[in-house]
């Protein structure tokens, strides 16, 4: 991802707690790539190399590339990256054509799609596909709370450019089809998160990726007032069950290019 979006390093722990929620999507995708020509795979934006052992079953020469130092730590205790690159991904670029371009939850953050994509596209081997997953989770409540009550607790202190967001699936199609054989599809998943003692749990799954723009230009009691404020309201749009857990409603859009 860019260094804007690391200005702070990543947590892999707090990452972690929601692990098998974030790679289920990252399998589907994987699931959606077809015959590949000769050459390396890059997983790009491979944080802690959670999809690693999948992209090693491929067989190819699997190089990671992210800008977390924390993260890359934990792609490299994997054993499934011949080669691990620490690199702004608005920047990186393969020094040989590769087969596949994996990116898993990660190009939300980095701008300039229109730009972006084609860029990466001209990365492959004839044939070669780039395969992306990106959450499509701004429009839900779980993510436009931290946005409004941020703006309404602290006006101007958030950088509304850095919140991570994607085009419409119409433009990406736009963009795509003038570069291969696109294939575009959304996926709503219920994901049925575990109850968790330090807070809601929908709080510690947007906590840890979307809010950590938002959070970030406050200092601790400013933090601790706007987490207490989404606290307050969040569990009214995703209640708990009796026993603690909650149903949330994640939606994430994919699409493959084939070249």
């Amino acid at each position: 991802m860019s260094a804007a979006a690391t200005a702070q390093d990543w947590d892999p722990g707090i990452y972690h707690r929601f692990r098998g929620h974030r790679l289920r999507p990252a399998m589907d995708l994987l699931r959606a790539v077809g015959p590949l020509p000769d050459g390396g795979i890059v997983d790009l934006g491979c944080g802690s190399g959670a999809a690693g052992p999948a992209l090693a079953r491929l067989g190819r020469t699997l190089t990671g590339v992210d800008l977390s130092p924390a993260m890359l730590d934990k792609a490299r205790a994997t054993g499934a990256y011949a080669t691990l690159v620490e690199a702004d991904l608005a920047r990186w670029s393969a020094p040989d054509p590769v087969a596949l371009i994996f990116s898993n939850a990660v190009l939300h953050w980095l701008p300039d799609h229109a730009a972006l994509l084609p860029r990466l596209a001209a990365m492959l081997a004839p044939g070669g596909t780039l395969a992306v997953q990106l959450p499509h989770q701004n429009n839900a409540l779980s993510h436009r709370l931290w946005v409004s009550l941020a703006d309404e607790m602290f006006p101007g202190r958030v950088d509304l450019a850095q919140i991570p967001g994607i085009l419409l699936p119409a433009e990406y199609h736009r963009i795509l089809s003038e570069l291969g054989h696109v294939s575009l599809w959304e996926t709503e998943y219920y994901q049925d998160l575990d109850p968790a003692t330090d807070g809601h749990p929908v709080r510690r799954f947007t906590e840890a990726t979307f809010a950590r723009p938002i959070l970030a230009p406050l200092d601790d009691s400013e933090r601790r007032a706007l987490i207490a404020a989404y606290e307050a309201v969040i569990g009214k749009g995703y209640p708990d069950g009796p026993t603690g857990r909650v149903l949330f409603p994640f939606r994430r859009l994919f699409f493959t290019l084939t070249t």
